[in-house]
């Protein structure tokens, strides 16, 4: 079912409006899939020539469509996109792979391309087979009739139980000329990414190689969205897609090989940048949230043990209701460091909550107020630091607190 929750209290009080990328173009339709009264099939048609990257997830239960999408990122061609939402098509079996098949035969004749040229994402429900017949008829339609300016109509069909679409968008010049890089994603519960998020999209209007794309892709993936999770929980279905039209090589970009090339980092930044915005975006939309919560690890013995320790921190039950609470309990920081099995000196160890200092070397810090880190926790945005004392690397990892409406979501998901 859709998210009946109240809106998350970081949701925009508007949209920001995305612009079109030369070279792609969207339509939706109300499948009946799982939900009734909405859109829940994204069609992207791409043009040729266009390029392809990803990241996938890392689970051993992975989907169907997930593994369709592995092997033909081995081409690193793209000219159609097909998602569906309320149901993830995962642990389905030969009906699975069977409910791919089809899409990827009716998607590839859709848009006159090879089936590697395909690729397939599905989100909701795990377990319970996925009848492409009632869509992959609309694909040929839906093809026809995409158009470039329909970004926000593409978001709001992946979502699930996301109270609001995420949407970002940045430019960056490769040489002398200005590309436009778009995207969006969906998320709000089963967030621990391992390789991904549970599904973003991001179309880029600039002309790069796959290899070159696709390191720039995995190396952001580390410090964005495998750097924020919601409940510890990682789904099935993480897909994080990377298209680039090449349209850019009309107004005179030279094809882009090497993602290190110096000709790249500004679009490497801007990537980046649009990442971390998407990423914190789903973060922010947790569901049944009431606060932010960012930490920042550091004094670590490496950036990989800040992130672990901040993962710990992140998806530790005890500390997310504690903050859902209100309650500055910093005793479950120091637990979730101790757990993670990373190294920390337990007398060096320094904790904030936002700019107070609540245990300094190993203990309760002798200016610690209760009632002043109380009231800084009734806060929306809560921002949480420990520094371990074994190194000098740090790490930053955002989640949100845990409330009752979690439990409230989650209980009544299939119902």
């Amino acid at each position: 079912m859709a998210n009946n929750a109240a809106v998350s209290p970081f949701a925009p009080k508007k949209l920001i409006e995305l612009p079109p990328i030369d070279g792609v173009r969207f339509a939706t339709a109300e499948a009946g899939i799982r939900y009734k009264g909405r859109t829940d099939l994204l069609v992207a048609v791409m043009d040729e020539g266009t390029t392809a990257a990803g990241v996938l997830t890392q689970s051993k239960t992975a989907s169907a469509p997930v593994l369709a999408c592995r092997k033909h990122l081995k081409k690193g061609t793209a000219r159609i996109l097909v998602v569906n939402s309320g149901n993830a098509n995962a642990f389905t079996g030969k009906k699975g792979r069977d409910a791919v098949d089809l899409t990827v035969a009716q998607a590839a004749k859709a848009a006159a391309c090879k089936p590697h040229d395909v690729y397939v994402a599905s989100t909701g429900v795990i377990g319970e087979p996925l009848d492409a017949s009632k869509f992959a008829n609309l694909l040929d339609g839906l093809a026809k009739a995409a158009k470039p300016d329909a970004f926000e109509a593409a978001a709001r069909a992946i979502m699930t139980t996301d109270t609001y679409p995420k949407l970002a968008t940045r430019t960056a010049t490769i040489g002398s000329t200005t590309v436009t890089i778009n995207g969006f994603c969906k998320g709000a519960g089963m967030i621990a990414p391992d390789m991904a998020t549970m599904l973003c999209f991001i179309f880029t209007d600039a002309a790069i190689e796959a290899e070159a794309l696709q390191e720039l892709i995995a190396t952001h993936a580390e410090t964005t969205f495998n750097s924020m999770t919601i409940d510890g929980d990682t789904s099935t279905s993480d897909t994080c897609l990377a298209f680039a039209t090449g349209a850019a090589a009309k107004r005179g970009q030279k094809p882009a090989g090497k993602a290190t090339s110096k000709k790249l980092s500004a679009f490497s930044q801007a990537l980046h940048d649009l990442m971390r915005d998407l990423a914190i975006q789903v973060a922010k939309d947790g569901e049944g949230l009431s606060k932010f919560v960012t930490f920042n690890i550091e004094g670590a013995k490496s950036w990989h043990a800040a992130r672990t320790i901040a993962r710990a921190c992140a998806n530790s039950p005890i500390l997310k209701t504690a903050i859902a609470g209100e309650d500055p309990n910093w005793g479950r920081v120091v637990m979730a460091v101790g757990k993670s099995g990373e190294a920390a000196d337990r007398d060096k160890l320094t904790i904030w909550f936002g700019e107070h200092c609540v245990a300094r070397d190993g203990e309760r810090a002798a200016e610690y107020d209760e009632k002043t880190v109380a009231a800084y926790m009734k806060n929306r945005d809560i921002v949480i630091r420990v520094n371990v004392g074994v190194g000098k690397s740090s790490a930053t990892v955002w989640t949100c607190d845990l409330t009752h409406d979690y439990i409230s979501i989650n209980a009544d998901y299939r119902s």
